[in-house]
């Protein structure tokens, strides 16, 4: 079999890199070595303006974050991306401008474009068997480091995103006891004051749900290709590493 020369792939790039790199998405030839290692290189030789991003820049092959001898084939999907802000799905049944990840219920990982009903999502994980739920409630700030902030700009990478969720409340489950998770992050514009993302747990005993919920939202702020976007008074900055 003769192997080909070059193979075609699409690139994605979210956050500060895509304004490092000018664009959102964009069709590439790699050259020998097929591995995520010279595609990253690849990449980066073809929009020198990312190398500013240092070590820091991370790479991900068809919704999962790559290793260096990781195969990539025509046609993968590539994407390149500043660390996260910490970072298929389909629309949820009757519920406009929400995309669910899949996974068994009660627990659920989903997105959306519209106000969070804090007191909703609680409710969704409390059950008979279950003697404390604890739910967290991140919202926009006013005030950062002094700075004014005007209103919060979210943006991310869905299908990765819910992959990440899902992989997150499967882990939540391995290392602490609790009954059921639930994660709803916003996304888009956020005014002063909104809700960007809750995380509700519930568990038979309350000890374990404050220990679960602590753990996921620095998890999520950890791995999640979620990015915040702060917009001032004065200037605008993507936030990056924040804990």
């Amino acid at each position: 079999m003769v192997e080909k020369d070059t193979i075609s792939v699409r690139v994605l790039f979210f956050g500060a890199a895509r304004d490092a790199a000018g664009g959102v998405e964009a069709e590439i030839s790699l050259t020998p070595p097929f591995d995520s290692a010279s595609a990253f290189e690849q990449v980066l030789a073809a929009y020198p303006d990312l190398r500013r991003f240092g070590r820091s820049l991370l790479f991900a092959v068809n919704q999962e974050y790559a290793n260096p001898h990781q195969e990539v084939h025509e046609g993968d999907e590539l994407a390149v991306f500043p660390p996260v802000s910490g970072g298929s799905g389909e629309k949820h049944a009757g519920t406009a401008g929400i995309l669910s990840a899949p996974t068994a219920a009660p627990d659920f990982f989903e997105l959306t474009t519209v106000p969070i009903d804090v007191g909703a999502v609680a409710r969704r994980v409390v059950l008979p068997e279950c003697g404390a739920t604890v739910t967290l409630d991140g919202y926009a700030r006013e005030w950062t480091r002094g700075r004014r902030t005007l209103y919060l700009v979210y943006e991310t990478y869905a299908l990765m995103a819910q992959r990440e969720m899902r992989r997150l409340g499967q882990e939540a489950h391995e290392k602490f006891d609790i009954a059921h998770i639930g994660i709803v992050h916003r996304t888009g514009r956020l005014d002063i004051g909104e809700t960007s993302v809750v995380i509700a747990v519930s568990a038979p005993h309350r000890r374990a749900a404050f220990e679960a919920c602590e753990w996921a939202i620095r998890e999520l702020k950890r791995t999640v290709p979620i990015w915040k976007k702060e917009v001032f008074e004065d200037g605008e900055v993507w936030v990056e590493g924040e804990v």
